[in-house]
């Protein structure tokens, strides 16, 4: 079970799933983009409870960091599936890390729900938030905790 710390890291349109981590929580999948890993969910599953917790409570901003939650991961797939898994390009000028834009992605998902995002409203929100909405409306995403996002970032007037 998650502690008190743990449960406010999450969004609220997580919480169907968190409590049991059954799938890879937003903060993690930010983690992967940032160190450049592709983990799947068989691995995510493989995993035992303290380990996804170490995903989550490890930093990951810092080169040092960074370095170091790659190599911690690259080891625990590794150990758990005699495997390193895939890497990923990392972007060097993240679309989540521009305020000066809102990706085509998110612009043309609100607008099929008839919202519109204004380019402050962009601005105000966090990395992981801004992460979160680009991930949850591209196209090879399950797209139903789209609006429940938008709604928990105040982005529906």
């Amino acid at each position: 079970m998650l502690g008190v710390k743990s449960m406010l890291q999450f969004f609220e349109f997580e919480a169907d799933f968190v409590a049991a981590l059954r799938c890879i929580p937003m903060q993690v999948r930010y983690k992967l983009d940032t160190c450049g890993i592709k983990l799947k969910l068989q691995h995510w599953h493989s995993f035992s409870t303290i380990q996804r917790q170490k995903l989550i409570d490890l930093p990951c901003n810092t080169d040092t960091e960074i370095k170091t939650y790659r190599e911690n991961l690259r080891s625990q797939v590794f150990q758990c599936f005699n495997t390193y898994p895939n890497d990923l390009p990392i972007e060097k000028e993240p679309a989540w890390m521009q305020i000066e834009i809102i990706p085509l992605s998110v612009l043309k998902h609100s607008q099929e729900l008839n919202i519109a995002i204004a380019i402050t409203q962009w601005q105000n929100l966090s990395p992981l938030q801004r992460f979160a909405l680009i991930k949850l409306s591209t196209s090879n995403h399950e797209n139903n905790n789209f609006l429940p996002a938008l709604q928990e970032f105040g982005l529906l007037l």
